[in-house]
C-alpha cells in the first residue's frame, strides 16, 4: 500500500516538475488574452461608434469578430506552451473553416449582404423600396435577412443577398415626387380649355408644390382620345393621397366643362360583294 502511494506522489511530484511552469504560463497567457480580447472589442467599438455611417449592428458584429480573433490566438499561444505543433492545428482550423464556408456559402452571402447593406445603407427603417421582386416598407435589417411590410401589411423576409444583388428602388429616399396623372378627351374636345382646367383644378390643392410648377400637356393622339399628362409635384408622404383625390377632382372637373372622357370605340365597315347578296 505503502508503495502505491509512494508511485502516486512521486508521478504527481514528476508531472509538477515538468509541467508546472508550462501550466502557470497557460493561466497566465490565458487570463492576459481575455484582457487584452476585452480591451480590443471595447476599443473596436468604440472607434466604430465615432462613424456616422456604421450601425449599431456592423458594430457589434465587428467588436465580437475581434474579441473571437484575440481568443483564438490565445488559445493557439497556450497550445504552443505545452510543446504541442500549432501549425498543424492551424491547418486543420484552416480546413475546417474552408468546409463549413463552402457549407454555409449562402448563409455567409447573405452576411456579407447585411453587411454591405448596413455599410452604404441604400434604404433605411420606414422607407418603401423595391427590389429583387419584392417590394415593401422595412422594418427591420440584420446580418441574414431584411423584413419588410407590404401595404396591405403582410411580412416578407427577404435574404440580404436577394436584395443586394439586385437594382434597389427607394421610393422614400427624396423628399419630394411627381405624380403623372393621364387623361383622355374626345377629338371633338376643346384641348386648351382641358388642359386650362386641368391646371386650375391641380393649382387648388394646397399639397401641390408651386416649384417645379404643374404641367399639362399632349403626350399622344390615340385611337379614341386625344391623351393628356398632368405633372405634379408634392411631399413624398402626400403621393398616394394627392394622386386618388386629384384623379377624382380632374374627372368631376371634366364633367363640369363639358368635355367628355371617350371610351374606346373602333370603326368597322362592312363589304357586302355582289355574289353574296
Amino acid at each position: 500500500m505503502e508503495e502505491s502511494v509512494t508511485g502516486v506522489w512521486d508521478l504527481v511530484v514528476g508531472l509538477v516538475t515538468s509541467y508546472g511552469l508550462s501550466v502557470i504560463g497557460a493561466i497566465v497567457i490565458l487570463i492576459v488574452g481575455f484582457m487584452v480580447a476585452g480591451w480590443v472589442k471595447a476599443a473596436v467599438t468604440k472607434a466604430l461608434s465615432k462613424v456616422q455611417k456604421v450601425d449599431e449592428t456592423l458594430r457589434t458584429f465587428f467588436a465580437s469578430l475581434a474579441y473571437y480573433a484575440v481568443v483564438v490566438f490565445t488559445v493557439v499561444a497556450v497550445l504552443a506552451q505545452f510543446g504541442i505543433e500549432t501549425t498543424s492545428f492551424i491547418a486543420v482550423l484552416g480546413a475546417a473553416g474552408l468546409a463549413i464556408g463552402l457549407a454555409l456559402q449562402g448563409t455567409l452571402s447573405n452576411v456579407a449582404a447585411g453587411v454591405m447593406l448596413l455599410l452604404f445603407r441604400p434604404f433605411k427603417i420606414g422607407d418603401y423600396i423595391e427590389g429583387g421582386g419584392l417590394a415593401g416598407t422595412v422594418k427591420s435589417i440584420t446580418l441574414f435577412v431584411t423584413e419588410l411590410a407590404t401595404p396591405d401589411n403582410v411580412q416578407i423576409i427577404a435574404p440580404n443577398s436577394q436584395l443586394w444583388g439586385s437594382a434597389i428602388k427607394n421610393y422614400s429616399f427624396h423628399a419630394t415626387r411627381r405624380v403623372d396623372l393621364a387623361i383622355g378627351i374626345a377629338y371633338e374636345d376643346e384641348i386648351d380649355r382641358a388642359l386650362a382646367a386641368c391646371l386650375d383644378e391641380v393649382n387648388k390643392d394646397s399639397r401641390v408644390h408651386a416649384d417645379p410648377a404643374p404641367m399639362a400637356a399632349v403626350t399622344d393622339l390615340g385611337d379614341s382620345s386625344v391623351n393628356l399628362v398632368v405633372r405634379i409635384w408634392c411631399n413624398a408622404a402626400d403621393y398616394w393621397g394627392l394622386k386618388f383625390d386629384m384623379t377624382k377632382n380632374l374627372k368631376n372637373r371634366m364633367d363640369v366643362e363639358n368635355i367628355s372622357i371617350p371610351y374606346p370605340q373602333r370603326m368597322v365597315h362592312t363589304i357586302t360583294s355582289a355574289a353574296a347578296e
